[in-house]
């Protein structure tokens, strides 16, 4: 793929003018941007680097949204897209296509345990709705009709839609209320912010699956459907749980017959070191749901995918489970979805995660060691989270009016870096395909980035 040498001004200037007219941008304010010169058009894409139509080019370190996993510019997805489409653009209703039995069956092989129907949908908030939806669907054709309650963890995102929205228990949904019933939410296993002095990754992993467990006795096992959690979450700042977190929590789910819901939409295909996130803990849950890494986001397609002692209450003429969605399981998409796996496994791209993972760690590590404002920093594979501190012994945080978060976003606009953090944390996870060398750039300018922002703050 060619880079552009000589960027029109004026296309550049227009595109952010039309953008700003017209374009709904996720989370972000259209006048804000307008100060800015409007939002950065991106126009080409290699690897882990992105060109804008001003011709300046950017490492984009979370590849999206955690999602280009197998790195921009891969015309092989282009070309099965192409041949597909050329073959067949979709099905008639009550049919299917061999693209989709096919990766159908990939997914069967390649997920843990004895995971094996998938229901196709198009996006993880999708994905992560259809599990609520079966999971509830799952009780009530058991007999048990009153399990709608759903248990998930404080700080996590799961979603942008209808109930997934209202999981984790977080603000900004203040302009949708009233929440739906039945959402409980739980404390996270992140030692580092438990609050607890000197906690440990096993205590505390301990401790947040005993807090789920009496939620689901105080509320009555009678109520409770679900509970959803991903394996390592990115929204938590990469908070890897202790080892006795996920065998606690399927052991619990079993003994009171609550269906366990892993969500993998970030985590799946190579983003910790394995396939799948959950074989860190040789754990298999009830359902679990991916999207993102399924296809690197070159076309829109998530999954879930359940266990047969799930699936084998929905056998039967008049026992279905109720829902379509037009582009779920599109031949397009899923033809993808197969090519994208082939290269994450032809490529070794899991096994590059954690080797590369690890060498990113440490060097962020060793980072943290110069850089005060660095309170900690954990990962898993190339899903790494550094804890901001105004105060390293405390754990303090820097008041919300320092605006941490835009600070260090200017700084690293300034060494070419797309990543947008938080006031208290930054979560880095590339595309897979990233080079040690890759790893090493990235934290040089890192470095450099929040350098510039500790000097601004020492003035």
């Amino acid at each position: 793929m060619g880079w552009p040498s000589m960027p029109d001004t004026d296309t550049a200037t227009s595109a952010a003018q039309t953008a700003l007219d017209h374009l709904w941008m996720h989370n972000r304010s259209w006048a804000a941007d307008a100060e800015l010169g409007g939002p950065r058009v991106i126009t080409e894409g290699q690897g882990i680097r992105v060109t804008d139509s001003r011709g300046r080019s950017w490492i984009d370190v979370n590849g999206g949204y955690m999602c280009v996993n197998i790195g921009y510019g891969r015309r092989e997805l282009a070309h099965a897209m192409r041949e597909q489409m050329e073959r067949l653009v979709y099905f008639p209703q009550g049919a299917t296509t061999e693209p989709l039995v096919d990766l159908a069956a990939k997914l069967a092989q390649i997920t843990p345990g004895d995971l094996e129907r998938s229901w196709p949908v198009t996006g993880g908030s999708e994905a992560n709705e259809t599990a609520i939806k079966i999971a509830r669907a799952y009780h009530k054709r058991r007999g048990e009709p009153g399990r709608y309650k759903i248990i998930s963890r404080l700080r996590s995102y799961h979603g942008a839609l209808g109930a997934t929205m209202w999981l984790g228990g977080e603000g900004g949904r203040e302009d949708y209320e009233p929440a739906p019933p039945g959402m409980i939410y739980a404390p996270h296993p992140d030692d580092y912010n438990s609050g607890v002095p000197d906690d440990t990754p096993s205590r505390c992993a301990v401790r947040s699956a005993q807090a789920i467990e009496r939620l689901i006795e105080f509320h009555g096992a009678s109520s409770v459907a679900a509970v959803i959690a991903e394996p390592v979450s990115s929204s938590a700042g990469a908070a890897v749980p202790g080892d006795e977190y996920w065998p606690m929590l399927r052991q619990i789910c079993d003994r009171y017959s609550v269906a366990l819901i892993a969500d993998e939409v970030i985590t799946g295909f190579g983003r910790t070191g394995t396939m799948f996130a959950m074989e860190h803990w040789n754990v298999t849950p009830d359902i679990m749901t991916m999207a993102k890494g399924i296809t690197s986001s070159y076309l829109p397609l998530a999954n879930a995918i359940v266990s047969p002692r799930i699936a084998d209450v929905f056998a039967g003429s008049d026992n279905i489970f109720r829902q379509a969605l037009t582009f779920g399981g599109h031949p397009v998409t899923a033809a993808v979805a197969l090519r994208n796996i082939e290269i994450i496994e032809s490529e070794r791209l899991v096994e590059n995660s954690r080797v590369v993972g690890a060498h990113l760690l440490g060097r962020l590590t060793a980072l943290a060691e110069d850089h005060p404002i660095i309170g900690h920093v954990r990962g898993l594979g190339l899903l790494i989270g550094m804890e901001m501190v105004a105060d390293r012994d405390t754990r303090a945080r820097f008041p919300k009016d320092i605006q941490l978060g835009r600070r260090l976003r200017l700084a690293f606009e300034s060494e070419g870096l797309i990543l947008s953090p938080g006031d208290e944390r930054i979560t880095i996870g590339p595309p897979l395909c990233i080079t040690t060398e890759e790893a090493d750039e990235l934290t040089a300018k890192l470095d450099r980035a929040i350098a510039k922002v500790e000097r601004d703050l020492r003035r």
